[in-house]
């Protein structure tokens, strides 16, 4: 099957961690990056679609972050 997560945070190296993180347990990026301010908490904001195909049928109760 294939899974799609959109990872987002506010502009820091956490964000940087975050998507680096997913790409060492296999996750692909997926798109261009985006990034936005957030104005009910005034920060700027990046995300980044990723994907991935692994075994098995998909269902809603599928933990994402744990593939």
């Amino acid at each position: 099957m294939k899974l799609y997560r959109f990872l987002s945070e506010d502009d820091t190296s956490a964000f940087c961690h975050k998507v680096t993180a997913a790409l060492n347990k296999g996750w692909t990026l997926y798109g261009e990056p985006t990034y936005a301010f957030d104005a009910a908490n005034g920060v700027m904001r990046c995300g980044q679609a990723v994907v991935k195909e692994v075994e098995g049928t998909y269902t809603p109760e599928t933990k994402l972050g744990e593939q």
